[in-house]
């Protein structure tokens, strides 16, 4: 298993200018972990509007490819928002900057890509509306991949947001569109934004995860205050340390493990905690997990 961060975990640092993403690398290299997924949301001022240019950002391409030489820190994964349900024109241009954003993970020597299909917010209102949009989400995927492929990249959809969530949409999604490249970026918290057992879902997707982001959540009935996202099923999340919060880890770990599962594995820290005690105590955290979880199942 190879242990790192999303850059989002950063974001705190990112967004006021305490560290660039190359001083991310430069943290992450001083750390246990191996590797850093780039996650453009995390270089955008707000994390609800993804206006990174970095794919056309050649001086910081130039001086990423660089860091991570001299570090040794692995970009493994490549994560981009993506909405494939708008009008023809907004899909057009989506799909545009996807693959730009492709160009530039073959660049980067990324093996991994992550894209979304709808807006997070966007939820069908019945299971007829879901299908109904399931072929042009199916269409836009392969065409994705079909791109990916010529770099030898695995593309992939994350369960993220209120559309594209829950384990077997997922697994539809990659049923149908039936490229060997296109998998699912699995995160194991996301499930619960539509009240989904993560124990049960993430065992069920493990089996097709390029990747894997490792998150935990604090979970409440009642509304504790601001700051907390409320499920369609009613209950109130907030992002924790990983290990902290009120997921069943070794339960979704052992459903990671069972699978042979051996990739790379992210920290994804959305807390409110400071972000480096977050990311440090949260890979912390994982390995222990890990290393308790295989150790009872050898």
């Amino acid at each position: 298993m190879q242990f790192g961060f999303s850059s989002y975990s950063f974001y705190q640092y990112l967004r006021d200018g305490r560290m660039s993403l190359l001083d991310v690398i430069d943290w992450i290299a001083a750390s246990d972990a191996t590797h850093m997924e780039i996650a453009t949301v995390s270089l955008s001022p707000e994390i609800s509007n993804d206006t990174s240019a970095l794919d056309r950002d050649t001086a910081m391409i130039a001086a990423l490819k660089q860091r991570s030489a001299d570090t040794g820190v692995t970009l493994s994964n490549l994560v981009v928002p993506g909405d494939l349900l708008g009008t023809p024109e907004e899909v057009a241009a989506t799909k545009d900057r996807l693959k730009r954003h492709l160009d530039l993970a073959a660049e980067l020597g990324i093996g991994l890509f992550r894209h979304d299909v709808a807006k997070w917010a966007h939820r069908a209102r019945d299971v007829a509306e879901f299908e109904s949009l399931l072929p042009r989400m199916v269409e836009a995927c392969q065409e994705i991949a079909e791109y990916a492929a010529q770099y030898g990249i695995t593309s992939s959809v994350e369960n993220h947001g209120l559309l594209m969530n829950g384990s077997e949409r997922v697994r539809r999604l990659l049923y149908l569109v039936d490229q060997p490249n296109f998998k699912t970026t699995l995160d194991v918290g996301n499930f619960m934004s539509v009240d989904e057992n993560p124990v049960v879902a993430v065992a069920a997707n493990a089996p097709y995860a390029s990747i894997v982001h490792l998150k935990d959540f604090y979970i409440r009935r009642t509304n504790p205050g601001e700051g907390w996202n409320l499920t369609p099923g009613g209950s109130y999340l907030l992002g924790s340390i990983v290990g902290y919060g009120d997921l069943d880890m070794p339960a979704i770990v052992g459903g990671i493990v069972d699978a042979g599962y051996d990739g790379f594995v992210s920290i994804e820290f959305e807390g409110i905690e400071d972000a480096l005690v977050g990311a440090s105590r949260g890979l912390e955290n994982a390995q222990r997990i890990f290393a308790e979880v295989t150790a009872a199942r050898a």
